[in-house]
């Protein structure tokens, strides 16, 4: 989907907060929402969410700029951050709203994610099969306030220090040249 010169991805790949922090690094990136998405409950609440019943992800919305990023290497970034190969699960956070998700808005994005999640499967980037799903995109319901940018508002916090930061660390160092210069290390 394309929203003037800007397009949308929407990605879920475990807790919103690490996938947020991630992709609002990247050049080209115009904003990065945290929400809910895949359910069949409308305007879920965190709670709603968390209680496994609505079936929807915590997932991220992207709007980017196609002529600065390219959809396929917000696919190479989001495949090489979180592990896809974890049903329902990232880490400690276990349910089906932390579920390994591509919601694509068109099937140029459907395609794009099926070529991509391939790819990866054949670097043997991980010992186990990859369980990303990808499906239609249908609505996005954006997550409360006390979500947004979590990790900048709460950086010293535990879950931040040990969960944020080493994931950030690793965009860095294996993305580096696609990050904003604002959040290179100085």
């Amino acid at each position: 989907m394309v929203v003037g010169s800007y397009a949308l991805a929407t990605f879920a790949g475990g807790c919103f907060w690490c996938t947020q922090a991630i992709f609002k690094r990247l050049k080209g990136v115009k904003s990065v929402v945290s929400g809910y998405t895949g359910g069949t409950v409308p305007d879920p609440s965190y709670e709603d969410v968390c209680n496994g019943t609505t079936g929807h992800a915590e997932a991220i919305q992207i709007e980017f700029d196609p002529q600065d990023i390219s959809y396929e290497k917000l696919l190479e970034i989001f495949f090489h951050l979180h592990d896809p190969t974890t049903l329902n699960q990232q880490g400690n956070d276990v349910g089906i709203q932390y579920r390994s998700v591509i919601f694509y808005h068109n099937d140029k994005q459907k395609t794009d994610a099926q070529k991509v999640k391939v790819q990866i499967e054949q670097e043997h980037l991980y010992a186990d099969p990859i369980v990303t799903e990808i499906t239609p995109f249908t609505v996005y319901y954006p997550a409360e306030d006390y979500h947004q940018n979590y990790f900048e508002n709460n950086k010293t916090g535990g879950y931040c220090s040990y969960v944020i930061t080493p994931k950030i660390q690793k965009l860095l160092r294996e993305y580096k040249q696609d990050v904003k210069e604002e959040y290179q290390e100085k």
